[in-house]
C-alpha cells in the first residue's frame, strides 16, 4: 500500500511530538528538586501517624514517671532495663504505690477492633490544631484563632489534661492574653518544659519535604507554650516529621531515620544544650554500648553533673524537672538511635527509658507509623487495630460527640496538606495520576 507524502509528514510530526513528550516526562521524573507524592498513599500514611502515635502513647503511659532518678526529694530507684519488659509495672511518682491500671505488666497497650482509642495530651492538641486549620481553611493559625480554639475545646475547671506550660498558657488565655505572649518567660515560668514537643510535630506532615514551610506553620503553635531551647527542640521534631516524606528506595528505614536526624539537628544552635545532647547520645550509640548504659550516661551527665549548660537540677523543681524539655529530648534520642527505625523496638526502648516516657515514645511512634502507613503497622505487629478515636476523653465541643475515625482524620490532613502545597509551596496537583508535585528547596 502506497502512503501519501502528506500522511508520512503528519506521522513523522506526531511521532516526534510523542517522543519529545515522553523524553520530557522522563526528564521531569529525574528532577532532583521535585517531590512527587501519591495522595492515596499519603492518606494511608497519615492514618499510620494517628495509629502509631496512639499505640506508642498508650504503651508509654504504663511507665510514665515510674523512673526519674534519685536526685531531689523524689527517688525512684534503678531505671528500667530491657529485662523489665513484660514484668510487673512499678508505681509512678504520683500513684501512691499503685501500678498502672492500663496494664499490670510493662507491655503494649492496644485498642482492638470494635474498641475506641482515647485521646491524651500527646494527641489531643494536635487534633485541635488540625481541626482549626481545616475550620479556618488556612495554613497559618493566628494567635486569636489559637486562643479561641483552646478556650472552646478545653475544659475550664475540672480535670482538663493540661500540665505545666500548657496549663499556664491556658490560664493566661482565660485572662485575655494571646499567643505568643502565653509563653513569655515573664508570664509563663514553665516555658522550658516539654509541652510544645508533643503538640506540634504534626505540622511537619502538612509540609512534606519542606521543613522550612513546616517550621513557619508551627512557629506560633510552638511559641504558644515554649521559648528558647524548648522551642528549638520542637523545631527538631517538626523537621523530622517533614523529612519523613522523602523516600529513597536505596535506603533502609534505619538509614532514613539517621539521615533525617542529622538534617534536623541543623536547626539546633550549635552552642545550645540540645545540640550537645544530640552529639552526646549519638556518640554513645556509636560506641556500641547498650541503650541502658547510654540512658544512664544521660542521667548522670545532665541531671547529676548538670553538664553543657543544662541546669534544671539546681532549680529545685518538683520531681527534679521530670517534665522538662531537655532531659526528655535526650531520652527520646536514646530510643530513636537504638531503635534504628524499627517501630516495635523504638517504642519498647522509649517506654523503658524513663521520665515522661509516653511523650517521646508517642513522637517516634507517630513518625514511624507515618513512614510505615496503616498496612505497615498491621504487618509489624501482626494484627489489626481499632480505627476509632474519642477526642472527648480529654477535650470538648467537637462534632459527633467526639467520636472520629483515623480514615476521616487522615482525609482532613490530606486536604490541609494540599492547600499548603498549592498556596505555600507553588506545588501542583496531577489529577490524572492523583499526585502532588512539590518543588523542593
Amino acid at each position: 500500500m502506497k502512503l501519501s507524502q502528506s500522511f508520512l509528514n503528519s506521522f513523522l510530526i506526531a511521532t516526534m511530538i510523542i517522543f519529545l513528550s515522553c523524553n520530557e516526562n522522563k526528564q521531569e521524573e529525574k528532577q532532583p528538586n521535585q517531590l512527587v507524592i501519591s495522595k492515596s498513599t499519603y492518606q494511608d500514611q497519615l492514618y499510620g501517624f494517628w495509629l502509631g502515635e496512639c499505640i506508642a502513647n498508650w504503651t508509654g503511659l504504663v511507665t510514665e514517671m515510674d523512673k526519674i532518678g534519685n536526685v531531689g526529694a523524689i527517688k525512684t530507684g534503678d531505671f528500667y532495663t530491657r529485662n523489665d519488659w513484660g514484668k510487673p509495672d512499678q508505681p509512678s511518682i504520683w500513684a501512691e504505690g499503685i501500678p498502672s491500671d492500663l496494664s499490670p505488666t510493662i507491655d503494649f497497650v492496644f485498642a482492638e477492633e470494635g474498641e475506641i482509642w482515647g485521646s491524651d495530651d500527646d494527641t489531643d492538641i494536635e487534633y485541635l490544631y488540625q481541626y482549626l486549620l481545616d475550620q479556618h481553611q488556612t495554613s497559618f493559625l493566628t494567635g486569636e484563632q489559637i486562643r479561641a480554639g483552646w478556650l472552646n475545646h478545653i475544659k475550664s475547671e475540672e480535670e482538663n489534661y493540661l500540665w505545666v506550660s500548657n496549663q499556664k498558657a491556658f490560664d493566661l488565655m482565660k485572662e485575655g492574653i494571646t499567643p505568643p505572649q502565653t509563653s513569655d518567660p515573664g508570664l509563663n515560668e514553665h516555658f522550658d518544659m516539654i509541652d510544645a514537643q508533643l503538640t506540634t510535630e504534626i505540622f511537619g506532615l502538612f509540609a512534606p519535604g519542606r521543613p522550612d514551610i513546616a517550621r513557619k506553620m508551627a512557629d506560633l503553635p510552638i511559641h504558644t507554650t515554649a521559648r528558647n531551647e524548648a522551642a528549638w527542640i520542637s523545631n527538631f521534631y517538626v523537621t523530622m516529621y517533614s523529612l519523613a516524606s522523602l523516600e529513597d528506595p536505596s535506603m533502609s528505614m534505619k538509614e532514613r531515620v539517621f539521615w533525617m536526624a542529622e538534617e534536623a539537628k541543623q536547626v539546633l544552635p550549635r552552642s545550645s544544650y540540645p545540640s550537645k545532647m544530640y552529639d552526646f547520645v549519638k556518640s554513645k550509640y556509636e560506641s556500641g554500648i547498650p541503650w541502658e548504659q547510654a540512658r544512664d550516661s544521660v542521667y548522670y551527665r545532665y541531671q547529676v553533673d548538670q553538664s553543657d549548660g543544662y541546669d534544671i537540677t539546681s532549680r529545685n523543681l518538683y520531681c527534679n524537672g521530670c517534665f522538662a524539655a531537655g532531659i526528655n529530648f535526650a531520652s527520646s534520642l536514646v530510643s530513636l538511635f537504638y531503635g534504628e527505625g524499627n517501630m516495635i523496638e523504638t517504642i519498647k526502648i522509649g517506654a523503658l527509658a524513663g521520665w515522661d516516657s509516653d511523650n517521646p515514645t508517642a513522637t517516634w511512634g507517630g513518625m514511624l507509623g507515618f513512614m510505615l502507613g496503616k498496612e505497615g503497622i498491621d504487618k509489624a505487629f501482626g494484627k489489626t487495630f481499632s480505627n476509632q478515636f474519642n477526642i472527648h476523653r480529654t477535650r470538648i465541643n467537637f462534632p459527633n460527640e467526639g467520636i472520629d475515625t483515623f480514615e476521616n482524620m487522615a482525609k482532613t490532613g490530606v486536604s490541609i496538606t494540599e492547600r499548603v502545597i498549592l498556596n505555600e509551596m507553588n506545588g501542583e496537583v496531577d489529577t490524572n495520576e492523583n499526585t502532588w508535585i512539590i518543588p523542593l528547596k
